[in-house]
């Protein structure tokens, strides 16, 4: 095992319900996962796949009646991201096909696991078991459950290491939230508030450096003027290399 494979643990045997509702005439399908929360999210992710993150002792049906309420917006979402579709090279979810996770690619091993819906890193390789093997749509689930439960453990340990710079650690920390996000890789708003791209899971933690401390350095200058590229100079001196390496390996 090397740094980035991750010990199985109970906790990440987490089953993924795959589900759908009747939305006029059109089906919806969806993937529930539940954790110790308060409320009901919904995250439509570039590929399509609608992510439901529920509280544990939520219903089934009450989960249902919530994705019926957000049905208009949910097909919005995945409408637009559809229409970029085409230009994305189509991934097969098969046993050696290639995915980035921080900053190196990993090939995959598919195992057919019935009750079992989940993806880890071992030895070098990233597995993904499913009741569903022969599903693409099965699969690709999996895989988006598992970069957003990643991105949840390493972009706020992230934000904290960046926080910590001498010109920044004076600085109230932003509020963190992950989103899919159409064209940028991170915004800061006046409300305190950070968005990364859950994309960047994919790219390594130094380019998820730079976009974080790009955020960071507009808590003290709010435009990109010079003022704004000097105190990035400052900060993080090689961030143009790190920015070059971004959009080479997740454009």
């Amino acid at each position: 095992m090397n740094d980035d494979d991750q010990q199985l643990e109970p906790s990440m045997f987490r089953i993924l319900e795959p589900r759908s509702i009747e939305y006029g005439t059109t089906t919806i399908p969806y993937i529930v996962t539940r954790s110790e929360r308060k409320r009901v999210s919904i995250e439509v992710h570039p590929n399509l796949i609608v992510l439901v993150n529920a509280p544990t002792h939520a219903t089934a049906e009450a989960i249902g009646d919530i994705v019926r309420q957000k049905a208009p917006w949910i097909l919005q979402q995945r409408r637009h991201f559809a229409d970029l579709l085409p230009h994305t090279p189509k991934r097969r979810f098969v046993s050696g096909e290639s995915h980035l996770y921080l900053g190196r690619k990993y090939r995959l091993k598919i195992h057919a696991a019935p009750g079992i819906e989940l993806a880890r890193l071992d030895s070098g390789y990233l597995h993904i078991y499913t009741n569903a093997p022969g599903s693409v749509e099965a699969k690709e689930a999996v895989l988006a459950a598992w970069y957003s439960r990643c991105a949840a453990r390493v972009f706020p340990e992230r934000l904290t290491a960046c926080a910590d710079h001498p010109t920044l650690r004076h600085l109230a920390k932003p509020r963190l939230f992950i989103r899919s996000l159409q064209k940028r890789w991170g915004s800061y708003s006046r409300t305190g508030r950070l968005t990364l791209n859950i994309s960047l899971i994919r790219a390594s933690r130094g380019c998820i450096d730079y976009v974080i401390t790009h955020e960071l350095c507009h808590l003290l200058v709010a435009n990109h003027s010079p003022k704004f590229t000097r105190l990035l100079d400052r900060v993080m001196p090689d961030w143009r290399e790190r920015k070059q390496q971004l959009e080479r390996r997740l454009a």
